[in-house]
C-alpha cells in the first residue's frame, strides 16, 4: 500500500493562479493517490472561498505585493506591505513546518513567495508552476527556490535565472476538466436560444469589463440582427446592460447576466464565437476547447502579457485580437461580422485553436510533484526534464513550440 502524500499548495487571490491548484490536486485525487492537503493562502484572496466550497483544509497568512513602479497613492501600501511579508514569513514556515508535508506546489501570486522560503528553510521539494508566458516577479524569485519548474509556455524558458533552466519542464496550463463536458441544448434551454442566428458568449472576467461592456452597449443594435448574445456582465454592471435601448423585434436575444458559474461548461459548448480578455486561464480554456474567439487584452498588464497572447493566437489563425490601448466599437464589428457570416471560417478557427491546446496539462504536473516527493509518476507521462510531457501546448509569444508539454479570466 503507497504511503500518504502530504501535499501542500499555496497560490491565489485570482482565478488564474487558484484553478491550475485546485485541477492538479483534482488529478491527484483521480489517480487515487492516498494524500493529505493543506491549503496556504491569504483571507481574503479567491483561493480561501474555493477552498471552503471543496472541502480543502486551509490556512491564511498575511503577505505583500512589492510593486515595482508605485505611484504616490501607492508608495504607503509599498512600505506598510515591506513589513507584512517578514510577518508572512514566520506564519508560513510556522505552518509548513508543523504540516511536514512531502511536496510544496506554488501557483503563483504574491501569498506563494513566503510559502516558497518555507518550503526551502524546511527543506521540502517546491515544484513552482508558472501561467503565463513572461514569468512573474514572484516566480522569478521562487525559481532559484524551486525544486522543479513546471512552465506552460516553452518561450517561459527565456524569462527564468540562467541558473534555474535545467529544473524547467513545460507542462502546460491545467485547466478544469468538466469545462470540456459541456451540453450546447442545456445552454440554448437555459437562456432561451434561438437556432437562427449564431451565439456570441461574451465575458470579462467575473467582475465584468468596463471595457467590453461599452463596447459591446455601442454596437448591440448593429450586431443583434447577426447574432444573439450571452454577455456575462458583472454584477455591478447588470443593470446598466439591461437598460441598453434595443430594436424589440430583437431584444430577446440579448441575455445580459452578472456572473457565469457551473453553465459555463455548456456556454463554451453552445458558443460559436468568444469575446473576452486574454489572460493565460482564458487562452488554455479556448484552445483546449477549440473556440473561435475575438480577444480585447486588457492593457497594460504584467510584461504586457495579454496582448502578446491574443497576438500569438491571432498569428496561429486561432483568434482574432484587438491589440489596439482603446479599440473601437466599428474595429470589433469589422472582426466579428465575417465570423458570423462564415460557418466554415468558424471552423477553420476552432480547428486551429484546438491544435494548440493542452489537455493534459493537470496530469503532466501531477507527475511532475509526484516525482518531486518520491512517490514516482503513478500516471502515463513520467514527465523527465525539459522536454517530458508529450502533445502540443501553446507556444509562447516568441518561442518555439511547446514540445514539451494556458490566461483574470
Amino acid at each position: 500500500m503507497s504511503r500518504t502524500l502530504r501535499l501542500l499548495i499555496t497560490g491565489g487571490g485570482t482565478g488564474g493562479h487558484t484553478y491550475p491548484a485546485l485541477t492538479t490536486l483534482s488529478a491527484v485525487q483521480r489517480r487515487q493517490v492516498p494524500h493529505d492537503v493543506l491549503w496556504v493562502g491569504t483571507a481574503n484572496g479567491l483561493e480561501a472561498r474555493i477552498t471552503a466550497e471543496h472541502g480543502i483544509p486551509f490556512k491564511a497568512i498575511i503577505t505583500g505585493k512589492l510593486r515595482r513602479r508605485p505611484n504616490l497613492k501607492e508608495l504607503g501600501t509599498n512600505v506598510a506591505d515591506v513589513f507584512r511579508i517578514p510577518i508572512g514569513v514566520f506564519q508560513a514556515v510556522g505552518h509548513a513546518a508543523r504540516y511536514l508535508p512531502d511536496v510544496v506546489l506554488s501557483t503563483g501570486g504574491y501569498v506563494a513567495v513566503p510559502i516558497g522560503v518555507a518550503a526551502k528553510l524546511i527543506r521540502r521539494p517546491l515544484v513552482m508552476h508558472e501561467q503565463t508566458t513572461v514569468v512573474g516577479l514572484a516566480n522569478r524569485i521562487l525559481a532559484r527556490l524551486a525544486t522543479r519548474i513546471a512552465l506552460s509556455h516553452e518561450s517561459s524558458m527565456d524569462y527564468l535565472p540562467a541558473s534555474a533552466r535545467a529544473k524547467a519542464v513545460v507542462t502546460g496550463n491545467p485547466i478544469r476538466p468538466e469545462l470540456l463536458q459541456g451540453n450546447r441544448a442545456a445552454a440554448y434551454d437555459l437562456f432561451g436560444l434561438t437556432f437562427e442566428v449564431p451565439l456570441i458568449y461574451v465575458t470579462g472576467g467575473a467582475q465584468g469589463s468596463k471595457q467590453i461592456n461599452t463596447l459591446i452597449a455601442e454596437i448591440l443594435p448593429r450586431l443583434l440582427p447577426h447574432a444573439q448574445i450571452v454577455h456575462q456582465c458583472g454584477p455591478a454592471w447588470i443593470d446598466q446592460m439591461r437598460a441598453v435601448a434595443l430594436p424589440p423585434e430583437l431584444a430577446d436575444r440579448y441575455h445580459p447576466v452578472p456572473y457565469v458559474g457551473s453553465e459555463l461548461a455548456d456556454l463554451f459548448a453552445a458558443a460559436d464565437v468568444v469575446i473576452s480578455r486574454s489572460g493565460a486561464g482564458t487562452v488554455s480554456e479556448l484552445t483546449a476547447i477549440g473556440k473561435p474567439s475575438v480577444l480585447i487584452p486588457l492593457i497594460p498588464t504584467g510584461g504586457d502579457e495579454q496582448r502578446k497572447n491574443a497576438g500569438y493566437l491571432a498569428s496561429a489563425g486561432a483568434g482574432r485580437a484587438l491589440l489596439e490601448p482603446h479599440p473601437t466599437g466599428d474595429q470589433l464589428l469589422a472582426e466579428l461580422m465575417p465570423l458570423l457570416a462564415d460557418p466554415g471560417l468558424r471552423q477553420a478557427m476552432g480547428q486551429a485553436a484546438a491544435k494548440l491546446g493542452r489537455l493534459d496539462a493537470a496530469d503532466v504536473l501531477c507527475d511532475v510533484l509526484l516525482e518531486a516527493a518520491g512517490h514516482g509518476a503513478q500516471g502515463r507521462h513520467g514527465a523527465q526534464g525539459r522536454h517530458g510531457a508529450q502533445g502540443h501546448g501553446v507556444q509562447g509569444p516568441g518561442g518555439q513550440g511547446q514540445h514539451g508539454g494556458q490566461g483574470a479570466r
